[in-house]
């Protein structure tokens, strides 16, 4: 359907809203979760040895969320798996700060992964489906307000250090709040009859059915294997800041708790700065100058940090380097669908495998070097896979127009 031809509904743009809605309340509770790192390690006795198993544990588990949610969305519809589900991540949340035990942390977290992984696969096919009917992009709106969260979560741990509240206040009160906003959220989309397909399955007719159809045929890897290393490589950068960023300037730097939720916070704003110019820039340079530069000025930024000598100077990396990386993943997931225009989401569907095998190297590659040397050597680690992307960025470029066959007289 092209965009011209498109009706704009009252009920699709409620859809739109409510889904935006829910990218940000998502990116607000991850933030808040990954910037007290530092808090969970004092309050449950967690080494530096150990935090990367746990934090490695998490991916993995989302992984199989993401799995088990193809089942639920089936039976239920997207957005029936996205009202229970994102509520039930605010109470994990709200969990993992309550404990006192080893044993505690490990099933808040565990509980913590699956649902995120089932919230992250519900919360993008309905993205694609409204994309679908809207008939033109709007997919990186939704990841921006997932930044947007990130950088209200991070503001709201730094200010629960500032005032020193506690894990169980902080993210007992931030689950009281999220998790009413997220069931509002998910009831939002309704007809204007009463009824409420919204903007779930019967609103987007067949689109998510249609999208999960083209995601199990068979496209080669072969041509994927360039995008989905960068893939990799970027999100094992962004896993190396979401996991160790504040951990690095607590500790490697000695700075204060509610500084080095600074990191974090300058980290998210960069890249929705990018984000929000990232389209036009493309646009003008092109895809290949830009995933270039991204990927330099991302290694840039993790150098700045590496050689901090102080906390301000790593918020100054961290924050160069959200700008960097945010072009990155977006060009991944276009050039994919350009490769295969007519399985495009076949290949969204293969990259995205990517995002979780980023996660799950880099928490865990990082914090090993760290435990061996220290923060500054592992900081090197995700630099030097995050250059790899720039031999890789010429299979960025936009596919050739076919030559029509001459004309037979």
């Amino acid at each position: 359907m092209s965009a011209a031809s498109t009706v704009i509904t009252p009920r699709l743009r409620q859809g739109r809203a409510a889904l935006a809605a829910g990218f940000l309340l998502q990116g607000t509770t991850f933030a808040l979760l990954v910037t007290c790192i530092p808090e969970l390690q004092d309050r449950y006795g967690l080494s530096d040895a150990l935090l990367p198993v746990f934090l490695a544990a998490v991916p993995i588990l989302a992984g199989v969320g993401s799995i088990a949610s193809e089942q639920l969305v089936r039976r239920t519809g997207a957005r029936s798996v996205l009202r229970v589900v994102q509520p039930a991540v605010c109470l994990t949340l709200a969990g993992v700060g309550f404990g006192d035990e080893l044993w505690q942390l490990a099933i808040a977290l565990g509980a913590f992964g699956l649902l995120v992984g089932a919230l992250d696969a519900s919360m993008n096919m309905l993205g694609v489906g409204l994309q679908h009917r809207y008939g033109r992009s709007i997919m990186i709106g939704f990841h921006a307000a997932f930044s947007l969260g990130g950088i209200l979560g991070a503001a709201l741990a730094g200010l629960g250090s500032h005032y020193d509240a506690g894990l169980p206040v902080l993210f007992g009160t931030a689950a009281a709040v999220i998790a009413p906003l997220a069931v509002l959220a998910g009831t939002l989309p309704r007809s204007s009859a009463g009824g409420t397909s919204g903007a779930g399955p019967g609103e987007l007719g067949d689109a998510v059915r249609e999208a999960a159809e083209a995601a199990a045929r068979t496209i080669p890897w072969r041509p994927l294997l360039p995008l989905c290393l960068a893939m990799a490589f970027a999100y094992i950068a962004d896993a190396s800041v979401s996991n160790y960023s504040v951990k690095y300037l607590t500790d490697g730097l000695h700075s204060p708790d509610d500084v080095a939720k600074l990191s974090y916070l300058g980290y998210m704003v960069a890249m929705l700065l990018g984000r929000a110019v990232g389209d036009r820039a493309v646009q003008h340079w092109g895809a290949v100058p830009v995933v270039r530069a991204g990927a330099a000025l991302a290694a840039l930024g993790f150098a700045v940090a590496a050689a901090a000598p102080g906390a301000w100077a790593g918020i100054a990396g961290f924050t160069v380097l959200g700008l960097g990386i945010c072009a990155i993943i977006p060009q991944v997931f276009a050039a994919g669908g350009r490769l295969f225009p007519a399985d495009s989401d076949a290949a969204v569907a293969r990259l995205n495998l990517f995002n979780y095998a980023g996660f799950l190297v880099g928490s865990p590659l990082v914090g090993a070097i760290a435990d061996a040397s220290s923060y500054r050597w592992a900081l090197l680690a995700p630099m030097l896979l995050v250059l790899a992307v720039l031999p890789l960025a010429g299979r960025f470029v936009p596919a050739p127009a076919p030559v029509p066959a001459p004309a037979v007289a």
